[in-house]
């Protein structure tokens, strides 16, 4: 019971099973009904032959009848019995009495009319003049042998009730019988071989007829029905490329074409899907990054306000006592003053150096709001552009603009992106002391809706193994001592605050080029027809020294390639 529970039968399979079961029956009942009908025409044509037998040995013997000779009669109806399949021939009188009969030793014997052979044609007391064909005719077995016995009457006529030899009144109808035997055997092995041969034609047939079946089913239904099988799990499993193969126009062909369109559809969406988590995958990032960027900004300007605070005062008092001690030196003459006033001298610049430094750090952790506003990008460069462009031309280096004419305005803060260019700019110079070339232009990307600056020099190039430190604090690889490694990192943090992107791409001996990219200020239409602005209306937080969420500030001092910067250049002063 398990294992038929168990057993489980494919769709061709239970097919094929129908049709061989069905061709199996049909077969077996034609051959059935084919050999019922054929032995029922074949006992038809022994009947008639049987009866024709009878017409002939009446017919045969009618003159001898006639004129009462029984020798004659007799050896004529000897001679008809001797044929091949006639076992005996008796002549009955009208009181059932054999008179004559192939067989000798049953002349004599009289018949009973209450037995099966007789009761056709005595059902009462008075005898049918003339019974049926069916009546006439009779089936039995003598000694094992199948035997046909049809009777035929012998019915008066004129010229036999008129003859001086006859003593039988004219009204008297039937006179006697003549009964032949007739064996059967032959037919029935006939019948047997016939039977024989359709037999093996049937099972033939039956056998053809299923290998045919199994081999359509095989064609047309389960190789169809495997592949759409195997189709389905190729695509359960991933292989959105795998497509069926089209065999025909019928509905297994519709089904494999539409089973095609249906996993192209699937790719597609399951493209747009990927699409969609790659890019969330992307922000999810990006905003990873930044956090902790902020975090760790945070962190470095509440130890920066820190240090800068507890340093500051000390060195206001050295510079101030140093400043004294100069004022007092140049009130006395004595050997070595001019030494001593050197070293004063020193120790006032170092400690003015240093309290720029200070200063520096104040700036870099102080907290600075931004008033962000549509702006024109290109105006922003190009104020930027005004602030080196002296250095530029001092350094012999060359700038080409490309600037987009139909640039819509990014939303921005204009003195903090303007700050960003000029830090990128800056850079881009001191990457070339020896002249060359640098290019800036503006673009809008409509997919993204963003705006974007891009600087571009013919410098040394960044190494690759920088690359990943350059947008750091206090990263630097300059020997400069003057150099705090802060610009690029502000830089990066204004354009996060932006909602934007900055991005570098570099190949050593050929040059840099930074990107930044900044949402567009680009008409929206909101839900109660209103006409606004499209992009970000907030800054991404950032947490102070003390712990509050502000935005970092972006007036520093601009830094060089590496990340650093000079004190002082275009930093603020007080």
């Amino acid at each position: 019971m398990n294992f038929f529970s168990k057993l489980r039968l494919g769709l061709a399979a239970k097919v094929a099973i129908c049709v061989i079961a069905g061709t199996a029956v049909f077969f077996a009942l034609f051959g059935f009904l084919n050999l019922r009908m054929e032995r029922s025409y074949s006992r038809d044509m022994v009947e008639q032959s049987a009866e024709r037998i009878t017409d002939i040995i009446l017919r045969s013997t009618r003159y001898q009848m006639l004129h009462n000779d029984r020798d004659a009669l007799l050896n004529i109806i000897q001679d008809l019995g001797s044929e091949p399949g006639i076992r005996r021939i008796d002549l009955f009188n009208k009181d059932g009495r054999i008179t004559l009969s192939t067989h000798a030793g049953e002349v004599g014997h009289v018949v009973d009319k209450s037995a099966e052979g007789c009761v056709q044609c005595h059902p009462g007391s008075t005898p049918l003049e003339k019974p049926s064909s069916g009546g006439r005719a009779r089936e039995f077995t003598e000694n094992g042998e199948p035997m046909l016995g049809v009777m035929r009457a012998i019915y008066n006529s004129p010229d036999c009730s008129s003859a001086a030899c006859h003593v039988h009144q004219a009204g008297q109808r039937v006179l006697g019988v003549i009964d032949a035997h007739l064996s059967l055997a032959g037919v029935d092995a006939q019948i047997q071989q016939h039977q024989r041969a359709l037999t093996w034609f049937l099972a033939g047939a039956i056998v053809f007829g299923c290998v045919s079946a199994v081999l359509f089913m095989w064609v047309v239904v389960y190789r169809p029905v495997r592949e759409l099988i195997d189709g389905t799990h190729r695509v359960a499993g991933g292989d959105m490329a795998y497509r069926l193969p089209v065999r025909s126009d019928d509905e297994l062909g519709d089904l494999a074409a539409s089973f095609n369109r249906m996993t192209g559809q699937v790719a597609g969406v399951q493209a747009k899907i990927e699409e969609q988590v790659r890019r969330k995958t992307a922000e999810l990032e990006g905003a990873h990054k930044f956090l902790l960027r902020s975090e760790k900004m945070a962190s470095i300007g509440k130890l920066a306000a820190t240090v800068a605070h507890e340093i500051n005062n000390p060195l206001f008092g050295i510079l101030t006592y140093a400043r004294l001690v100069s004022r007092g030196l140049k009130k006395q003459e004595f050997a070595g003053r001019d030494d001593l006033a050197e070293q004063l001298e020193t120790i006032e610049r170092e400690s003015k150096r240093c309290g720029d430094l200070v200063k520096n750090l104040l700036t870099f952790s102080r907290q600075a709001p931004s008033n962000r506003e549509p702006n024109d990008l290109n105006a922003i460069v190009r104020r930027a552009i005004l602030l080196v462009k002296h250095k530029l031309d001092l350094q012999s280096i060359e700038l080409k603009e490309d600037l987009a004419p139909d640039l819509p305005p990014a939303h921005c803060d204009g003195n903090q992106i303007q700050q960003v260019v000029l830090v990128l700019l800056v850079n881009a110079a001191e990457a070339m002391p020896k002249g060359g070339r640098i290019e800036i232009s503006t673009r809008f990307d409509g997919g993204s809706d963003q705006c974007s600056v891009q600087v571009k020099d013919t410098g040394g190039g960044i190494p690759e193994e920088v690359l990943p430190r350059i947008f750091d604090p206090f990263f630097t690889t300059k020997e400069d001592q003057n150099r705090t490694g802060l610009g690029l990192a502000v830089a990066h943090s204004i354009v996060e605050q932006h909602a934007g992107e900055i991005s570098v791409r570099s190949t050593p001996a050929e040059g840099t080029e930074f990107t930044v990219a900044l949402p567009a200020a680009l008409p929206s239409r909101d839900g109660d027809g209103a006409v606004g602005l499209r992009g970000p209306t907030a800054a991404l937080p950032s947490r102070d020294g003390d712990g509050a969420v502000g935005q970092m500030v972006s007036t520093v001092a601009l830094p060089s390639r590496d990340g650093d910067g000079a004190v002082g250049l275009h930093g603020p002063k007080g």
